[in-house]
């Protein structure tokens, strides 16, 4: 579970912001079933964090640098390729480093992990683990005016041969130590050969934190509806009681030849397909219709998956008709009912940026609904960024899981809570923002002045 989340120096991100999900003690009363306790600390941390703010106020911008610290850990980089970081443009210093500083919770231990970088080198890193406000450090990492990279691994020292190895070569100077270690092992995650921190960090990134862009697609989707019957009738039932049309959902599966997967991509990717098809199945889209192709065995079984989406509406037979007939948001819904049933399969955080895309307000309300009702056995979270004005309520949300987003006259953007306002328990929160008591809305300016400048402008001629 995410707990706090730091920003500086980053896109619209000027001075440090920080997002925080640790409850109000104010709030102790509201809402206690949307509460999981921090280890090793008196305080709780929030279920579910909302974000709002005008168009252009940074809602996305916080989404990408989280993706950003993401993909920092699982992915590699190229020798002198930077760090593809985008500093805040109008900073007097444009050179200056960037930070990005996470606490998160994996297995009843709360860890903090950061970075400070600028353009062409990370130049620290740390890993902490922070317990009755004491830390840790597992490793720090830091890197020299020359580029040369020192990891200092106090934590690490009963680690295995391989972990320790590594800690004395540092890794590339533009790569965190995470991902060093991560492609070092090949991604085999293996607690022998990792410390305790290292691999639950590592298997958290991977596998328990997920971040959503308003487009995302879910390669795998049919394969998942096709193997796993019970998300496929959790998945039916859940559009059909959202007045989609649709009554059920399965998935047919079409075999394709090898001659004609080699026709559709290209010898490269038939290589790399080949070499990964070892482990486990590879998915592409096929580049005609935009369905699932899954090659297994080293391409001698491939087929193409179409999802279905079945109708009823009072006819006596069954109307199938393919999944990419149905509407944006009826579609965008099954993707994100998805991404809910894996968070409730394997735990974890879940981040949404513009959730309410393509999605009637009813939806997105039910969809945060029936998050609050799953169990929260294994610290279940949700965080999402919106303008759906119909998720201010108090029935629904603590005030403290309630954050905007707004930008000054400089540009840049600040973050700040519902809870700093202390509305009464009656508030209609939804009504008050749209008049901009909180901030964090367009201002918008007169439009009879913009309109005289229009018509001086475009004589109208009559017909």
């Amino acid at each position: 579970m995410i707990v706090t989340f730091s920003i500086e120096n980053f896109l619209s991100f000027n001075e440090e912001e920080t997002f925080s999900l640790v409850a109000s003690n104010r709030l102790s009363g509201h809402h206690k079933n949307h509460l999981v306790p921090i280890p090793g600390s008196d305080e709780k941390v929030l279920r579910a964090g909302v974000l709002y703010g005008a168009n252009g106020a940074g809602k996305s911008n916080f989404f990408r640098a989280l993706s950003y610290l993401r993909d920092m850990v699982l992915e590699g980089r190229e020798k002198g390729s930077g760090t593809g970081r985008t500093a805040f443009r109008f900073r007097e210093d444009p050179e200056a480093p960037s930070l990005l500083d996470l606490q998160f919770i994996v297995r009843d231990t709360l860890y903090r992990f950061g970075l400070v970088l600028d353009d062409e080198q990370i130049i620290e890193e740390w890993l902490i683990v922070v317990k009755g406000g004491r830390e840790k450090t597992i490793y720090e990492r830091k890197t020299d005016a020359r580029g040369e990279v020192a990891v200092h691994a106090k934590g690490l020292r009963n680690a295995g041969k391989k972990l320790c190895a590594l800690a004395t070569i540092g890794g590339p100077k533009e790569q965190s130590f995470l991902a060093t270690i991560g492609w070092a092992m090949g991604w085999a995650l293996n607690k022998d050969d990792l410390s305790g921190p290292i691999y639950d960090v590592l298997d958290w990134f991977t596998h328990q934190m997920s971040c959503l862009p308003p487009d995302s697609r879910f390669m795998g989707l049919g394969h998942t509806l096709l193997k796993e019957p019970t998300f496929q009738l959790f998945a039916s039932e859940y559009l059909k009681a959202s007045s989609t049309g649709v009554d059920s959902v399965h998935v047919s599966r079409e075999e394709i030849s090898i001659d004609r997967l080699k026709a559709t991509f290209s010898s490269d990717l038939i290589g790399q397909l080949k070499d990964a098809a070892h482990i486990k199945p590879v998915f592409v889209r096929m580049p005609d219709d935009g369905r699932e192709a899954i090659i297994e065995k080293a391409g001698e079984n491939c087929y193409v998956l179409t999802i279905k989406a079945i109708h009823r509406h009072g006819t006596p037979g069954k109307i199938h008709l393919d999944f990419s007939e149905e509407s944006d948001g009826t579609q965008r819904l099954l993707h994100l009912l998805l991404a809910l049933y894996q968070l409730n399969t394997h735990g974890g955080a879940l981040v949404i940026d513009e959730v309410e895309r393509s999605m009637h307000p009813l939806l997105i309300r039910q969809f945060l609904e029936f998050f609050f009702r799953i169990p929260n056995e294994d610290g279940l979270q949700l965080v999402v960024t919106t303008h759906e004005s119909n998720l201010l309520d108090q029935q629904l949300l603590r005030r403290d899981e309630i954050w905007f987003a707004e930008k000054n006259d400089k540009g840049a953007t600040s973050l700040y809570s519902l809870a700093d306002f202390r509305p009464r328990k009656d508030l209609k929160l939804d009504k008050h923002y749209l008049q901009g008591r909180f901030g964090a809305v367009p201002f918008l300016a007169e439009m009879d002045g913009i309109m005289k400048e229009a018509e001086g402008t475009y004589e109208h001629t009559p017909a």
